[in-house]
């Protein structure tokens, strides 16, 4: 078998060139290596510098949506609609007309109103005259009282001379000067004035009876309308109170708009009989959105009222800022308030991080610019550094 033979001066250089070619790969691939360190380590230095100088003092969420305190409107009597002025996603001025209400039957109400108003004037009237007639007859019943006096006095001098007579004629009557006849009509004249004497102080009695009855109805009557007047009766204010209420329903036959905003979940037709209470559609106060942003528990503990907050919404993307702050922090948690609250007294519970609805008010300005809607998503960003 043949020795090998000894390399060749070109599989020299060639073996010289590749090993040259590893040399330099190896330092390029070195270099790259430490650049790629010294980048890492720039961001680490970068982030570093970012948290302790901004990042530490921000909180975040995504778990935010826009939100408002919208205007149920609800009619305030019951009637059918003849008139439905507005539409869904149409813009409104506090005080516009939004539905017109038949208003017949509280027409009606009004006039019979006007009517039982009438009546209580008249009646108050009526009263007036009534004490005047009645202190008149408590007079009327005082000339009685001093009519039947006198009549005593007739009555009483008339008994007087009868039993004298009386006395007289039984006196002579044992000795025959008076007849019988005589003595019997004497004692018929003294029964006689006896009787008119009873019947004058009866008569008397009768009379101041009269007399009291008659300060009594006076009286009663008094009490009706002692300090009122014609206005002030608490009957005529009564009547015109009902006069009012009915008026009333006559201006709430016209529905207007409680606030400014757009219309939304519009459920009332021409035609339909509207209940008093049951909303008939929702105004949506554009101008004054809020955001609810439910932030971590752990995110919390140094979050304030009053706060700065910037807020973009993803209808505008990142383009958009708002700017706002921390009007409060909700009394308590999401799920404690969710309709079948959580119970963790159960051996297989499992701890879930809970999240606590904070509200950011935002700048009316920006929002004039750019108008959010109810239920949008968003992202909230509070400067803990902020006052």
């Amino acid at each position: 078998m043949a020795d090998a033979s000894p390399p060749t001066l070109t599989e020299t250089h060639a073996e010289a060139d590749a090993a040259a070619a590893r040399a330099e790969r190896m330092a390029t691939r070195r270099k790259w290596l430490i650049r790629l360190a010294a980048a890492v380590a720039a961001v680490a230095i970068l982030w570093a510098l970012w948290y302790f100088l901004i990042g530490r003092n921000q909180v975040s969420t995504d778990n935010a949506y826009v939100n408002a305190e919208v205007a149920q409107v609800t009619p305030l009597i019951s009637a059918q609609a003849i008139e439905v002025a507005v539409s869904d996603t149409q813009p409104v001025k506090r005080g516009d007309v939004l539905v017109r209400l038949d208003d017949a039957n509280a027409r009606i109400a009004v006039a019979q109103a006007e009517a039982d108003l009438a009546e209580a004037r008249r009646r108050f009237r009526q009263a007036s005259a009534t004490s005047t007639a009645l202190s008149a007859q408590v007079d009327a019943r005082r000339a009685d009282i001093a009519q039947a006096r006198a009549q005593i006095a007739t009555a009483q001098a008339d008994f007087e001379k009868a039993r004298v007579d009386l006395q007289r004629r039984e006196a002579l009557a044992p000795s025959g000067a008076v007849s019988g006849d005589e003595l019997t009509s004497a004692r018929k004249s003294y029964a006689a004035a006896k009787a008119a004497l009873d019947l004058a102080r009866a008569g008397v009695q009768q009379a101041e009876s009269t007399r009291g009855a008659a300060i009594g109805d006076l009286a009663a009557n008094e009490a009706l309308i002692h300090g009122s007047t014609i206005d002030t009766d608490p009957g005529v204010l009564a009547a015109r109170a009902k006069l009012d209420a009915a008026k009333l329903d006559i201006d709430r036959t016209i529905i207007r708009a409680p606030i400014d905003g757009i219309v939304t979940k519009r459920q009332v037709q021409i035609g339909q009989r509207v209940t008093q209470g049951s909303p008939i559609m929702t105004i949506v106060p554009l101008a004054q959105v809020y955001v609810d942003a439910n932030f971590k528990e752990r995110q919390l503990r140094r979050v304030k009222v009053g706060m700065p907050a910037t807020v973009t919404a993803d209808l505008y993307g990142g383009n958009v800022t708002y700017h706002g702050r921390v009007a409060g922090l909700a009394g308590g948690t999401g799920s404690s308030f969710a309709l079948i609250p959580a119970q963790n007294a159960t051996g297989n519970w499992i701890k879930v991080v809970q999240r606590v609805p904070v509200r950011i008010a935002l700048d009316p300005k920006e929002l004039a610019e750019h108008p959010l809607r109810v239920g949008l998503s968003t992202e909230v960003e509070i400067d803990l550094s902020g006052n």
